[in-house]
């Protein structure tokens, strides 16, 4: 039976003149590269097949018919890997638990979609799991078929990840690739801690890792096993020390972390308490600019940065401003995140682009999020550096105005139903003399269509009340602070004498009561102003 952590070390730190505790910010895709000795030639000879293209004519054959065929190599491959998954069913399942110091337990129903799509990913992260030598047991059980097994385990639906320690579960927490299971599962039944004890076991472990952290052993280990992403080394040579963190200073306990960018050195000033260590590394993993991709935004929206610079750019031209951005970024470092945004990969680039109106700009630009107060900003000035820099400074002073997006003014023309943009709310809406009713719509609304000729109908019936004036918004793109909509179609009715409480009226009456209605307001704005004035 492994333990889970290897035994308190005995050596004193007072006899050392430097500590080093290296933590590895492991990336998904670096652990199998780096980490993975491969399977052996044989058993890759075992899983390849002698002719493909051969195999799979003729299963063609066999079934009559076009359907996709897996080729023997795969089918082989995916028969290997759940191999090496353990079934359980009613009569092993306690035994296989209480025998094993760490089982993973995939639960599942044939029936199951989503199950189908896991097991494989399990049956692959099992293969490479067991070329890493980890002690983990991986497991399944049909929960249909055994559901005396599924109660012992806590099943309840499917599919349901569940790691056992020593009999105890907890619930998977980690992504559904193979990868991301594989680093959970390394992480919470692995020594969370590897220490190097020789300069040539230093050189090597450089050769594999780019980015590195040194502390009271117990608040260090931890941090180590409260953490899931990073996997965390100790040295106690100062020779050692030197070849992984040459700025650290002798003489004292040291913790560092070191990342393979231009900011590659972070000295940890703080006490050596877990939570402490814990919120450096939030503050510090990544690098001066990050590059937004599909694996990683859900990381970099969790962090706990909150205020973001996004740059949107080709990738020459963001080559160009490279240096600049970092040296910028430095200056903000832990205060504000800088991430870089590929304007070609449209699923990433035009979400983000379309809350500031720009999904269809092809050229540079740096706008921010402030995620405390969801608020969007947008640097409307040459992209100098600069005034990049100046951009960032209001934005951590609070200074700079946020960004609401608009169309581009109209031309209006007298007697008409007005079109208003963001930039022209206030004047046509907020600042009109007159009583103003406001249709607020969108194009993809189902019912706007058919409110805009309700609209157009109470236009005509009122056009030559000099009172009162129609417009519209199209709210997918023109927003105001002072225009706050979550359904539509909406009307509302701005009077003349109070344009800070706008009257909703029903956009489900016909027209017949929708006029009388606003008849009826204006009536009363009209009268209560009258009253007013004398």
């Amino acid at each position: 039976m492994h333990s889970m952590f290897s035994p308190k070390p005995a050596f004193n730190f007072l006899k050392f003149s430097q500590i080093l505790i290296l933590i590895l910010s492991v990336l998904v895709s670096n652990i199998y590269a780096d980490e993975n000795p491969g399977v052996p030639d044989e058993d890759l000879e075992d899983l390849i097949a002698l002719d493909e293209q051969v195999e799979q004519e003729k299963l063609q054959e066999e079934q009559g018919s076009n359907q996709h065929v897996k080729t023997s190599s795969e089918a082989e491959v995916l028969s290997k890997a759940q191999r090496i998954v353990l079934q359980l069913n009613n009569d092993n399942t306690k035994r296989v638990i209480d025998e094993n110091e760490f089982v993973f337990v995939l639960g599942y129903a044939p029936w199951c979609a989503r199950s189908a799509e896991l097991m494989p990913k399990f049956a692959e992260a099992a293969m490479t799991l067991k070329a890493l030598d980890s002690p983990v047991l991986m497991a399944k059980v049909d929960a249909d078929r055994h559901p005396r097994a599924a109660k012992v385990l806590g099943i309840k639906g499917f599919p349901t990840l569940l790691l056992f320690v020593n009999g105890s579960s907890q619930l998977y927490s980690g992504g559904f690739t193979a990868e991301e299971i594989v680093i959970w599962t390394r992480k919470k039944t692995g020594v969370p801690v590897i220490r190097i004890s020789s300069v040539a076991a230093a050189e090597e472990f450089l050769k594999k890792h780019e980015t590195f952290v040194g502390p009271d052993y117990e608040e260090f280990v931890k941090a180590a096993t409260a953490d899931n992403e990073i996997q965390f080394v100790v040295v106690s040579d100062s020779d050692t020390l030197k070849v992984l963190f040459p700025d650290a200073k002798d003489g004292s306990l040291f913790l560092g972390l070191v990342k393979s960018e231009p900011e590659r050195y972070t000295t940890y000033k703080g006490i050596f308490k877990m939570d402490k260590i814990l919120h450096f590394l939030d503050y510090n993993k990544f690098p001066l600019v990050a590059t937004l991709t599909e694996l990683n935004s859900v990381r970099l929206h969790a962090s706990p940065i909150k205020l973001q610079v996004f740059i949107f750019a080709e990738i020459d031209d963001f080559k160009n401003l490279r240096d600049s951005l970092e040296d910028v970024a430095r200056k903000f470092k832990s205060k504000i995140m800088f991430v870089y945004v590929d304007i070609i990969e449209e699923n990433l680039a035009k979400p983000l682009l379309t809350l500031f109106g720009l999904e269809e700009s092809d050229k540079t630009i740096v706008a921010a999020f402030d995620n405390r107060i969801r608020s969007k900003y947008l640097l409307e000035s040459d992209l100098t550096p600069n005034n990049i820099e100046e951009f960032c400074v209001g934005l951590s002073h609070g200074t700079v105005s946020p960004y609401y997006k608009s169309q581009p003014i109209p031309e209006n023309t007298e007697g008409s139903i007005q079109i208003v943009v963001g930039k022209t709310f206030e004047e046509l809406v907020l600042k009109s003399p007159k009583n103003v009713l406001l249709e607020v719509h969108t194009p993809w609304c189902i019912n706007c269509e058919s409110m805009s000729k309700q609209v157009e109908k109470l236009f005509k019936h009122f056009k030559g009340l000099n009172t009162l004036t129609f417009a519209k918004i199209n709210a997918a793109a023109n927003e105001h602070p002072e225009l706050q909509v979550d359904d539509y179609p909406k009307l509302l009715l701005y009077p003349a004498g109070d344009k800070s409480k706008p009257i909703k009226l029903s956009t489900k009456s016909g027209t017949k009561e929708l006029a009388s209605a606003l008849k009826k307001h204006v009536a009363k704005v009209k009268e209560e102003l009258t009253k007013d004035e004398l």
